[in-house]
C-alpha cells in the first residue's frame, strides 16, 4: 500500500473507531436516563405534566366547586404516589394549577386562557357547571389544548363541532327520566307532574327531557315554568305548582335552588308524592341545610357507592369511598361530583398513555378513541365528545342518609313512597 494511501486508511479507522465509541457511550447514557424503550427497565422521572383547572371555589356555585376540586385532588394524590403517568416509560409527576372562576362563566374562560399562556398548563380540567364549560370549551378549541370534564351536562356543549372538548358524565337528558322510570313501577302510580327550572342550558335540558318523557310512562305534566338562575326566592312559583296539586314536583336547577324549593314545598303546605331534583339532594350541604326537611327527596345521581363498576385500573369502588374519607376526614361517602371530577382525571391519565405522548393533538386523539371502565363506569364518548353510554341512578334520602332506590340492580333500599305530608311529618 502506498504510504499516502496508507496514512488516509489510518485516519479512517481511528475515525471509525473514535465514532463506535461515542455511539456506545451515547447507548449507555440513554439507558442510564431510562429512555430506552427496552422490556425491563425501570421507568426513569420526566417533566411534570401541568394541567389547569378554573373552578368556583367562591360564589354561588362554590359548594358544587370545592367537590370539583376534591376530585380533582384525589386522582392527584393517587398518581403522584405512584410517580406520575407513565409515557414511554418515563413517569411524568403531576400538578395542577388551580383558579378561582367565582362561579362566573366569563371569568372562567379569561382564567383557562390565563392558566394556558401564563401558567403553562398542558391540559384542561373541566370548570363546575354547564355554563363555564361552554365558554371554557371555546378557548381549548381556539388553543387546541384538550380540555376533559366532569360537571358540564347540557348537551349544547357539544353540539358545536368542538374537537377538543370531552365528557365524562352523563348528558342532561338522563337526570332525570330515571326518576319518571321508577315513578312508573310505584303504586299508586303518580299521574301528574309540576316542573320548575332555571334558565341556564343544563336546567333546560334537563326539564326539557322530562316534559317530552313523562307522557311516555303515562304521567302528565301540568305546570311548567322557568326561573332566573340562582334565584334566592321561588315560592310564588311553587304556589302557582300547587294549584295544580301534583303528584310529582320537579326542579332542575343547582343547590341553592333546590334548597330554596324544599324550603318553599314545606311553607306552603305544598305535599306531592315525589320530589325530586336535578342536583342538590346528593350533596352533603342539602342534607346540612335542610336537616329532617330534606327526607323523601329524590334525585338522577351520575353515580353512588352502591354502583357495581368492575374498573380496569385505579381504585374499586368501596376502595375510593374508603380513600375519600381518609384523605377528607369525611364521615359521608363522597357525593358524585367528586366522582365525576376524579373520572375526568382518570380519561386524561389513559388517553396519555394510551397515546405515549405529550403532544395535545395526539393526546386529543387518544381521547377521541377512549374506551375503559373506571370505578365512575364506562368513559367512552360519541363523535361529540360526550360520555351517553353510561347510565345514571336514583338516589333517595331517607333518615338523613342517601339510599340507591333505582334501578333494583344496584339498589341498597326502597323507595319511601308516598312522601308524607308535611303535616304528619
Amino acid at each position: 500500500m502506498p504510504p499516502v494511501v496508507e496514512r488516509l486508511y489510518s485516519k479512517e479507522v481511528v475515525r471509525r473507531e473514535r465514532f463506535a465509541l461515542i455511539v456506545g457511550a451515547a447507548a449507555l447514557l440513554l439507558t442510564a436516563c431510562g429512555t430506552s424503550n427496552n422490556a425491563g427497565t425501570s421507568p426513569s422521572t420526566g417533566a411534570p405534566i401541568v394541567f389547569g383547572a378554573a373552578v368556583s371555589l367562591t360564589g354561588a356555585q362554590s359548594k358544587e366547586g370545592g367537590l370539583t376540586k376534591q376530585g380533582y385532588d384525589m386522582w392527584l394524590d393517587w398518581i403522584n404516589q405512584r410517580g406520575g403517568i407513565v409515557v414511554n416509560n418515563v413517569k411524568h409527576p403531576v400538578q395542577i394549577k388551580y383558579e378561582d372562576d367565582q362561579s362566573e362563566a366569563n371569568l372562567s374562560a379569561t382564567l383557562v386562557q390565563k392558566l394556558i399562556t401564563d401558567e403553562k398548563a398542558q391540559f384542561i380540567l373541566g370548570p363546575y357547571g354547564s355554563a363555564a364549560t361552554a365558554t371554557d370549551a371555546i378557548v381549548a378549541e381556539k388553543d387546541g389544548i384538550p380540555m376533559v370534564e366532569g360537571n358540564g351536562a347540557a348537551q349544547a356543549i357539544f353540539n358545536k363541532g368542538y374537537k377538543y372538548t370531552f365528557g365524562v358524565l352523563s348528558p342532561a337528558n338522563k337526570y332525570l327520566t330515571g326518576v319518571l322510570d321508577m315513578a312508573a313501577t310505584l303504586s299508586p302510580k303518580p299521574a301528574t307532574l309540576a316542573m320548575l327550572t332555571a334558565n341556564d342550558n343544563f336546567s333546560v335540558e334537563v326539564a326539557k327531557a322530562v316534559e317530552e318523557y313523562a307522557p311516555t310512562k303515562g304521567i302528565q305534566v301540568v305546570f311548567s315554568k322557568q326561573y332566573p338562575a340562582a334565584a334566592p326566592d321561588v315560592s310564588g312559583l311553587l304556589s302557582q305548582a300547587k294549584a295544580m296539586n301534583p303528584d310529582i314536583v320537579m326542579n332542575s336547577g343547582h343547590l341553592a335552588e333546590a334548597i330554596a324549593i324544599n324550603k318553599a314545598a314545606k311553607q306552603l303546605g305544598v305535599n306531592a308524592k315525589i320530589f325530586a331534583y336535578s342536583v342538590g339532594p346528593s350533596t352533603p350541604d342539602f342534607i346540612s341545610a335542610l336537616g329532617p326537611d330534606a327526607n323523601y327527596v329524590y334525585d338522577g345521581s351520575q353515580w353512588t357507592p352502591q354502583v357495581k363498576y368492575q374498573p380496569s385500573f385505579y381504585l374499586s369502588v368501596s376502595d375510593y369511598v374508603k380513600a375519600y374519607q381518609q384523605k377528607f376526614g369525611a364521615s359521608a361517602p363522597p357525593d358524585y361530583h367528586v366522582a365525576e371530577s376524579t373520572a375526568a382525571c382518570l380519561a386524561f391519565e389513559k388517553a396519555i398513555e394510551n397515546a405515549g405522548s405529550l403532544d395535545p393533538g395526539k393526546v386529543r386523539d387518544a381521547l377521541a378513541g377512549l374506551n375503559v371502565m373506571t370505578f365512575f363506569g364506562q368513559i367512552k364518548f360519541d363523535n361529540r365528545g360526550i360520555n351517553i353510554y353510561k347510565p345514571m341512578v336514583v338516589e333517595q334520602i331517607q333518615n338523613g342518609v342517601h339510599y340507591t332506590v333505582y334501578p333494583a340492580a344496584v339498589a341498597n333500599g326502597k323507595p319511601l313512597y308516598p312522601t308524607p305530608a308535611w303535616s304528619t311529618r
